[in-house]
């Protein structure tokens, strides 16, 4: 095979990635190994089940290796004055091609193993949806990866001057880890731990063992304790995770304003990550506040913006976050230096929504909590009176519950305009306030529902290119909601509001 170096305009990626490859398939083998090997026992003996194993996995390393050297050769990209080239493939050749004035992202990730080398995957994208949106150079060269990035994302200097400075904007205060054990994802690990422990005890055939061991363990103790135990044992191992998870994404924490107007977000333990976002892109920010965290006083601070990456890769890597979970204060003062502006429009003051939104709310909450308790005191009545019993402390712990959030719901609900924004707030196990660009505002939808006319009240939702494409101001008086999405876009709903009076 040639290995003859491409033309003087185009590139290679780094031949390390055979190295690193290798490396990595070698230790998802050795993970592997183990559960295979015993059960490879149950036909062999020891020995010659570990050497089937060691052939097995040389293979697979070997097969993995040449097939990424065969990519690297094939492999090859251009940085031209109008458009970026990427070019690979053996049999069946792929030429990908993106205009570089269409160029929105260049994001940098390194992984432990990539982070020794001083290798970095490069991710250059255009914001739309798909992959074919993004061309990935996985990897090059740190110092390539960073040329790469300044080289492409380069604009004149769009940003607006004014008093808020240029450098660091925010920096890893090791306190906001407090915040960690409070997030939705410490239930959710501490499941998915107990799963994980079934699974591979299953694999190595041990599952009765570990059930039977549990078992004992809680032989004398009545059946709800045993369920409470193990429940705060799941949450114990899910507070852990969420510890080490925490430190993984966002320990040695940077947010920098960049000369020509770009943010730029560098965090990662392990996995390092670099994320771009032009300021010229910018069209507000989402405070949002989970409600664990918002009962401590925090929140953390995600931008809305148009062209980030939106492939799969990119949904699950918080792109779009600017500041992770942090005192609600320091949020705030964030996003006005991202704003550039004296006065954060998240802090601004809301105009409360009727009386008539939190009825909707009570409404909602207790219909979703008493239709289980009247399925089950039906089936109660039909088949056991257990199941009554279930009924009831359903229904006392669950009403409670649903009253105090659909309360909060309604305290939550707020809109504003705020200098060159417009504000809308709700949420309560999600509170999200966000704060968009009025200029980015590209059209206005009205929802009444029958129920909503009765009550006088409307749902006014914003439509924009950017972060979620709608945010919406739920539940609003009928006049208000019209005059403040009249007042935010000047001319754009005026033109229906005037229709109205005729077709009435």
């Amino acid at each position: 095979m040639s290995t003859a170096a491409p033309p003087a305009d185009w590139h290679r990626l780094d031949p390390r990635t055979v190295l690193v490859t290798a490396l990595v398939v070698a230790g998802v083998v050795a993970g592997a190994a183990i559960p295979v090997t015993l059960g490879l026992t149950r036909w062999s003996s020891l020995p010659v089940a570990v050497l089937q194993v060691l052939a097995g996995a040389l293979l697979v390393i070997g097969v993995a290796a040449g097939a990424d050297r065969v990519r690297w050769h094939r492999t090859r990209y251009r940085i031209g004055t109008e458009r970026v080239d990427l070019h690979t493939g053996l049999l069946l050749v792929k030429r990908r091609s993106l205009a570089r004035s269409r160029i929105r992202t260049v994001d940098l990730t390194a992984n432990l193993m990539l982070r020794l080398l001083g290798l970095v995957t490069v991710r250059i994208g255009t914001g739309e949806q798909g992959s074919e949106s993004t061309l990935v150079l996985d990897p090059v060269t740190r110092a390539e990866g960073e040329r790469l990035r300044l080289l492409l994302l380069e604009r004149a200097a769009t940003a607006s001057p004014g008093v808020h400075r240029e450098g660091e904007l925010a920096v890893l205060d090791p306190r906001w880890i407090r915040y960690a054990p409070v997030s939705f994802v410490a239930p959710m690990l501490g499941g998915a731990a107990a799963g994980a422990v079934m699974q591979v005890s299953d694999w190595v055939g041990a599952q009765g063992q570990v059930i039977e061991w549990v078992g004992d363990r809680f032989r004398e103790t009545p059946l709800l304790w045993t369920i409470i135990v193990l429940v705060l044992a799941a949450l114990v191992a899910g507070v852990v995770g969420a510890l080490g998870l925490w430190i993984e994404m966002w320990w040695n924490y940077r947010l920098e304003r960049e000369a020509g107007g770009t943010l730029r977000v560098r965090r990662g333990l392990f996995t390092s990550r670099s994320i771009s976002v032009e300021e010229a892109r910018l069209r507000g920010v989402d405070l949002v506040e989970p409600l664990g965290v918002r009962l401590l006083g925090a929140a953390r601070l995600d931008a809305i913006t148009t062209g980030l990456a939106k492939d799969h890769e990119a949904r699950n890597a918080d792109h779009n976050t600017l500041l992770p979970a942090a005192p609600r204060t320091r949020a705030d003062a964030v996003a006005a230096d991202v704003l550039r502006e004296p006065d954060t429009p998240t802090g601004a003051a809301l105009t409360p929504h009727p009386r008539a939104a939190r009825g909707r709310r009570l409404r909602w909450s207790l219909a979703a909590v008493l239709a289980p308790v009247l399925i089950l005191t039906l089936l109660g009545a039909l088949l056991t009176p257990v199941l009554l019993w279930i009924a009831l402390g359903c229904a006392v712990v669950a009403v409670p519950v649903a009253v105090a959030l659909a309360r909060d719901a309604y305290r939550a609900l707020g809109h504003a305009l705020s200098g060159r924004y417009l504000v809308t707030r709700s949420g309560t196990v999600r509170r999200s306030t966000a704060a968009l660009e009025r200029a980015g505002v590209i059209g206005w939808t009205v929802k009444q529902s029958v129920f909503q006319r009765r009550a006088g009240l409307l749902s006014i939702t914003a439509t924009t290119a950017a972060g979620g494409g709608a945010y919406t101001a739920y539940d609003t008086d009928a006049s208000e909601g019209l005059a403040f999405a009249a007042d935010a876009v000047p001319g754009l709903l005026e033109p229906f509001l005037e229709r109205s009076p005729k077709g009435a």
